[in-house]
């Protein structure tokens, strides 16, 4: 069985950790920051050292090609993000852009036979760290997004997206976007971000789809009075309401599925002064399951919850939400036959955190890898692979794209 080159993995691995090093262990890499560019130059030079020119699009993603031996064939795509959230780890999204390159530098260097084009490409502002919303590039690219409206998006700080593109020097052609005509497929390898492979003793997971989910925000609305004159019967307190209500949902939720997950990641409590009532408290609720049966139930519990709780009116609106996508079944069928292979054990599974890929499996067939993460650690520091792992990931992702290349 063809190999990549474990030492190159390693090499990757550590040179693109050194971009946005925040001195514990992981980084800081925002979209067009500094130390994103400084990512983006290390591929063009890598890619370039290959024999293998880098060109941009219009949202700044970037596609490196290596060259099929049969002229008009369509290329074959792995992608994945260098950017990343603040103090996140050195594996989410840019180890799927070093397996991109990994596997196209070891087809080159090994001069191994392939009809069709390969392309290493890097999409933009996956995380939406700095410039909201997440996944923005692939869904401009694929349609879900306008993209007027995400050039308008703006940072804490006021800038916008489209100068931070404009000033990074990665605008391209709109023809260089990725495509159903010129790609057959799409490939993105990525750590698992959670703590099943760890757990089951599995090397790669067979990603079957990403679970749909819903995120609704849930308000209650109380009295601002005074912390110190108001007895406690004349109180209306939306923070305390909150708390009711969040306490009420999870009672319900944990009725349903077991294998549904839900968080309240982020508490809005006005007008936060510690000396004052709280008049009004804004929290989320975010939650998935792959059965679209099962998120129709979560939004019944939230639509039928008590309109009042603790004397303080509740409502509850929408955020957004997504479908369950899932991948191409001839493709998750190839990387399950690419992990056995090599006598890797796996298991197949659904991804409950959203990829670029999910957005691109309704533009092509696409499908995902997962290795392992430690402890289920990502977005964070303590966020870690080994290169054992890596390396089995990238072997698998480079025996698919041969297969692939055989149709």
């Amino acid at each position: 069985m063809l190999t990549c080159s474990k030492d190159r993995v390693q090499n990757k691995i550590e040179t693109f950790a050194k971009f946005g090093d925040a001195g514990h262990g992981g980084i800081t890499r925002f979209c067009f920051s500094p130390e994103d560019l400084q990512a983006r130059e290390e591929f063009v030079k890598r890619m370039k050292a290959v024999g293998v020119e880098t060109v941009t699009d219009d949202m700044g993603n970037m596609y490196a090609t290596l060259p099929g031996t049969e002229e008009g064939l369509p290329r074959i795509v792995m992608a994945s993000h260098t950017d990343s959230v603040r103090n996140g780890g050195n594996y989410d999204g840019i180890l799927g852009v070093i397996t991109a390159m990994e596997v196209v530098e070891t087809i080159a260097t090994e001069k191994i036979p392939h009809k069709h084009p390969i392309t290493a490409m890097v999409w933009t502002n996956e995380e939406g760290s700095l410039y909201p919303p997440a996944m923005m590039s692939s869904g401009v690219v694929c349609g879900k997004f306008d993209k007027a409206k995400m050039l308008a998006s703006k940072s804490s700080e006021g800038k916008t997206f489209g100068e931070a593109l404009k000033q990074s020097g990665y605008v391209g052609d709109e023809a260089n976007r990725l495509n159903p005509k010129d790609y057959m497929a799409m490939l993105e390898l990525h750590i698992e971000q959670g703590p099943v492979l760890e757990a089951e003793k599995k090397e790669i997971g067979v990603v079957e789809g990403v679970v749909g989910m819903v995120n609704y925000r849930i308000r209650t609305y109380g009295q601002s009075d005074h912390a110190g004159t108001t007895p406690m019967p004349y109180r209306r307190d939306a923070l305390l309401a909150a708390a009711s209500a969040l306490k009420y949902l999870h009672a319900e939720l944990d009725k349903l599925d077991s294998n549904l997950v839900y968080t309240t990641g982020e508490i809005l409590c006005h007008p936060c002064i510690h000396t004052v009532i709280p008049d009004l408290v804004d929290f989320s609720i975010d939650a998935r399951h792959k059965d679209p049966e099962v998120i129709k139930q979560v939004v019944e519990v939230i639509k039928n919850m008590p309109k009042e709780f603790d004397k303080c009116e509740v409502k509850y609106e929408e955020a957004w939400a997504r479908n369950t996508i899932d991948f191409d079944k001839e493709l998750v069928d190839l990387v399950q036959k690419s992990a056995d292979a090599y006598g890797y054990s796996s298991k197949r599974m659904y991804s409950g955190a959203g990829h670029d890929a999910q957005y691109v499996a309704d533009m092509m067939p696409t499908t995902m890898f997962f290795v392992p993460s430690k402890d289920g650690h990502s977005h964070c520091e303590p966020e870690f692979t080994s290169v054992e792992e890596c390396w089995k990931g990238i072997n698998v992702v480079l025996q698919t794209v041969l297969e692939i290349d055989k149709k």
